[in-house]
């Protein structure tokens, strides 16, 4: 098949599920085409070394990337966005028939950024069968204020609205995100469940390092870390009250950064919690490392409608390398670590019953907690990993675009 590939970001963007599919699909004998923009996240950006311009293509054996321009502002705020969106469509409409007219099918990796690029792409190439995967739904808190997140989330839902009912396929990341887009206009017979997977050269079990040792643990105290953003939908102000409350028990170690950071440190100090620590952000290739050094990962979201149909990247990463979990959230995310037994969970923004996990995890002997890394690695093997998304994906393809090619 001749597959077309649309996507806000890509590669050496953080990017790895349309990188990897792309990747995948070529080495499968497709004849794959990417269509993005130039890398710029999460800094906002240009990275350095590279310089917009219309003509940028790059050739590999059955794999081609052209890369348009767009809007790069780097500030942040809800009009910046919205620019680099709409820009990202322009430079899409200008540049799409005839870069993807011919293809049997089209992949679009659906965040709310590349919406409008998908409209634009959807009216320049008519009936080219397409298979959208829903990686994020909007909603109003995505905006910086009331009347501007009311305005674009109106033009957003709209075209969304539009985009799901006239695609042949929709790919969900998590079972009630299934909920989200039918009742967003899709049709319910055209929805797949296909979680998302990691970048596995990276995410597998391994053995700390004494570097990561020394830099995760103080003493024979259990450790729960938390890896990646700290931002508004995380909500680890619960997790910090959680660990105050159990101060001579257990630490908890929180890598990365995030617009709420200054605020969770805050916390900490408030509360004195000693046993909460803050590492800076690590390259992806330091963390696997930093899990075995850790006894569990721990899962945060609050409890929002939207994010109960979300499976956050962080648990197929620490399943992936085998890593025990602590989930405080709610939906799918909960759901899928009680029915694989891959660890403890807690319903979200509860830090009670929280503190109550941390304890019953400190208390879990080590060969158990090393049982449940292994359910959750064996789980990710056969519902998440790469191979098994990417079978999901071609076979979606190959659905939705066999009736034309049976036609021609």
């Amino acid at each position: 098949m001749k597959i077309g590939i649309l996507s806000y970001h890509f590669p050496p963007e953080p990017a790895f599920i349309p990188g990897s599919l792309a990747e995948e699909l070529a080495a499968r004998g497709h004849e794959v085409r990417v269509l993005t923009g130039f890398p710029d996240y999460p800094g906002g950006h240009v990275y350095p070394g590279w310089r917009q311009r219309w003509r940028h293509q790059t050739h590999s054996e059955r794999l081609t990337v052209r890369r348009v321009p767009r809007y790069a502002g780097g500030d942040g705020s809800a009009g910046a966005r919205m620019a680099s969106w709409l820009s990202f469509a322009g430079s899409v409409a200008l540049t799409g028939r005839r870069y993807l007219g011919d293809v049997d099918a089209l992949y679009v990796f659906q965040l709310p950024a590349a919406t409008f690029a998908a409209a634009a792409l959807f009216r320049l190439l008519g009936r080219v069968p397409t298979v959208l995967h829903v990686q994020d739904v909007w909603s109003e808190e995505d905006s910086s204020g009331p009347d501007e997140g009311r305005r674009w989330s109106g033009r957003l839902g709209a075209t969304l609205r539009r985009i799901y009912q006239e695609a042949g396929g929709i790919a969900v990341t998590a079972p009630s995100m299934r909920d989200l887009v039918v009742s967003g206009g899709a049709d319910p017979d055209r929805v797949r469940v296909v979680l998302n997977w990691t970048d596995e050269r990276i995410f597998r079990p391994t053995e700390p390092s004494p570097a990561a040792r020394q830099l995760i643990r103080r003493d024979g105290r259990c450790v729960v870390m938390h890896a990646g953003t700290i931002g508004v939908r995380q909500g680890l102000e619960t997790a910090v009250r959680a660990a105050a409350a159990l101060d001579d028990r257990m630490d908890l170690v929180l890598v990365g950064s995030g617009a709420e950071e200054r605020r969770v440190r805050g916390l900490a100090a408030e509360l004195r919690a000693n046993n909460v620590r803050f590492v800076e952000r690590r390259s992806p290739l330091d963390m696997p490392a930093l899990y075995a050094a850790a006894d569990y990962q721990l899962v945060m979201l609050r409890d929002l409608p939207e994010l109960r149909g979300m499976v956050p990247g962080k648990l197929q990463a620490a399943l992936s390398c085998a890593s025990p979990v602590v989930a405080s959230a709610g939906g799918d995310t909960v759901a899928l670590v009680e029915r694989v037994r891959a660890g403890l969970s807690c319903a979200p923004e509860d830090w009670a019953a929280l503190a109550d996990r941390f304890w019953l995890a400190s208390t879990i002997p080590p060969p158990a907690r090393v049982d449940m890394g292994r359910r959750g690695r064996d789980a990710y093997l056969r519902e998440m990993s790469l191979r098994a998304g990417v079978d999901r994906i071609e076979q979606m393809l190959q659905d939705v675009s066999a009736p034309a090619r049976a036609r021609r």
